[in-house]
């Protein structure tokens, strides 16, 4: 092998390492028999969510890796392998990922890394079920404002009920005199 192929392998490395270092999740997926415009959309979706959408040889990931907290990911790099790094929202990339797995199914997860914790397909497919941030914010600040709501409208509907009584009131006081 020359010495620029090795340099330009190098470079490379170099590069798939600094993505594992300021990514907060990595989720590694079998891509094969997903159609060019297929992953021509499925990358566009991922950039808009600030994943970076990546095909890199098994090999280089795995040299990349070794000797890092993620060397056990090597596991799962045979075959077609397409890495999606993710370093805002944890999830995104795997509920993007699973959402093209259901649409194509054709794709599958292998294996990734949240927080530098290496996930099996299982444990990223479960990654893909929760919901963003924002969604979890907007359930909780729902589910605070539920009971303040509740009594707002429990207590128009008493002020609403005494004003119908109040007008009723003078009828019935004029009823009880005759």
């Amino acid at each position: 092998m020359s010495v620029e192929a090795k340099a330009a392998k190098q470079v490379i490395i170099d590069e798939i390492k600094e993505r594992f270092s300021n990514a907060s999740s990595v989720v590694v997926v079998d891509y094969l028999g997903i159609t060019v415009a297929e992953a021509d959309a499925l990358r566009k979706e991922l950039r808009e969510a600030g994943v970076q959408f990546t095909v890199y040889k098994n090999t280089l990931v795995k040299r990349a890796i070794e000797g890092t907290e993620y060397e056990a990911l090597g596991d799962c790099l045979k075959g077609s392998s397409a890495l999606a790094f993710c370093s805002d929202d944890p999830t995104a990339s795997a509920r993007i990922l699973d959402k093209a797995i259901k649409k194509y199914k054709k794709m599958a997860f292998k294996g990734g890394v949240l927080d530098g914790a290496v996930l099996d397909a299982a444990q990223v497919q479960a990654l893909a079920e929760i919901p963003s941030r924002e969604e979890l914010i907007a359930r909780f600040m729902g589910s605070v404002k539920a009971p303040i709501s509740k009594f707002v409208r429990t207590l128009q509907a008493v002020v609403d009920n005494g004003e119908e009584g109040s007008a009723d009131a003078p009828e019935t006081a004029e009823a009880a005199e005759a």
